[in-house]
């Protein structure tokens, strides 16, 4: 990104005895922006958020704000606002009292904490909650209760670890758009943290893929679910069919990938060299029966399972060869196949991306 750098991290790495939790990591976070860090559970993306945080300390590494090392620096010097998961909340306080907490703890004088109190408390919607402790307020009120309180004392930067993981689906799915809405109103820079890859494509500017201590791939969401760097983020973010094949040939733009059912299919990726590939197709790129018909690629398939989501109908199809695919058809579909029925499949040469097999 063009904006100005507001954290860096450099060449950071992490080790609990001989165990490497972050190998060689550098990121930089610009001034502004929402950035996920999503990735499996020990794949360092906590980690890295609680270094940023001051909780942990780099093995090795530098960590700069804007420009100055603060890795050494205890989490209370760092002026950086934190959510967590549990919400943090003192449960003896009320909403106001928790609120003016890290205000007082800077020294500001009692009138300006009531009007920041204030504002902040209309800012995340709780009006009339002044007075009532954590315990008479509901899971998603108490988030909002948390992220109030990182954001009253106007930090450039907040951090927020699993902040969601709590609240039921509706709920979470709420939060996520009142969170995005209020980083655009502010403008702060937010380090987010979490496992669920939907939420960090809906939420965020940047999305940074952790795999096995490192980033596997930084970019905005869209270029992460569309052009992924890897067969391990084509397999993480989101639902991906990876098949099995070879390289047959690589004439000018299009590769021909034998699967290993024996078909041959395209894929709009010249490819140097030969050996095994993994061919990566989402569900939804793929058409079925009617809407294969003229597309590039077409398999016959067995359908071997179906799963009914209310708005989708998601089938299992067998390619032969070992081979299993999702397609995704919409449910009310009056010529939806049954189980054990002969389908046809067909998706696009530029739907298709190819990875080199491990």
């Amino acid at each position: 990104m063009a904006a100005e750098a507001l954290i860096e991290f450099d060449k950071i790495t992490k080790s609990y005895g001989r165990h490497a939790v972050i190998r060689g990591l550098d990121l930089t976070v610009c001034r502004g922006e929402f950035l996920t860090l999503l990735g499996a559970s020990g794949s360092g993306k906590t980690t890295t958020l609680m270094m940023l945080a001051g909780f942990e300390e780099p093995t090795s590494g530098a960590i700069r704000m804007n420009g100055a090392p603060i890795e050494h620096l205890p989490p209370h010097r760092r002026g950086i606002g934190v959510v967590f998961q549990n919400y943090a909340l003192f449960p003896h306080m009320t909403v106001a009292q928790n609120l003016a907490y890290p205000l007082r703890m800077r020294g500001m004088k009692r009138a300006g904490v009531e009007e920041e109190v204030r504002r902040a408390i209309s800012m995340v919607r709780l009006d009339g909650m002044e007075d009532r402790k954590p315990a008479m307020l509901s899971g998603g009120q108490q988030q909002r209760v948390a992220l109030a309180r990182a954001l009253i004392f106007k930090p450039e930067l907040v951090l927020m670890d699993e902040p969601l993981g709590a609240l039921d689906k509706n709920l979470r799915e709420h939060m996520q758009f009142e969170i995005r809405e209020l980083h655009r109103q502010l403008g702060v820079t937010v380090v987010y943290v979490t496992h669920d890859q939907s939420e960090a494509l809906t939420m965020s500017d940047r999305v940074a893929v952790f795999h096995a201590g490192d980033i596997a791939q930084i970019a905005p969401p869209g270029d992460i679910y569309e052009k992924p760097s890897d067969a391990y983020v084509a397999g993480f973010v989101g639902e991906n069919n990876l098949l099995s094949g070879s390289i047959e040939a690589s004439p000018g733009n299009l590769t021909a990938v034998r699967l290993s059912s024996g078909t041959v299919v395209s894929v709009a990726c010249p490819w140097s060299g030969s050996g095994p590939v993994t061919l990566a197709v989402r569900p939804e790129k793929m058409g079925l029966n009617q809407d294969a018909e003229g597309l590039a690629n077409r398999i016959s398939a067995r359908v071997t399972e179906l799963a009914y989501l209310g708005d989708q109908l998601r089938m299992l199809v067998d390619l032969g060869g070992g081979q299993i695919a999702m397609v995704k058809i919409a449910a009310f579909d009056k010529n939806r196949p049954q189980v054990g029925d002969t389908v046809d499949i067909g998706w696009n040469p530029e739907d298709g991306h190819l990875f080199a097999s491990d």
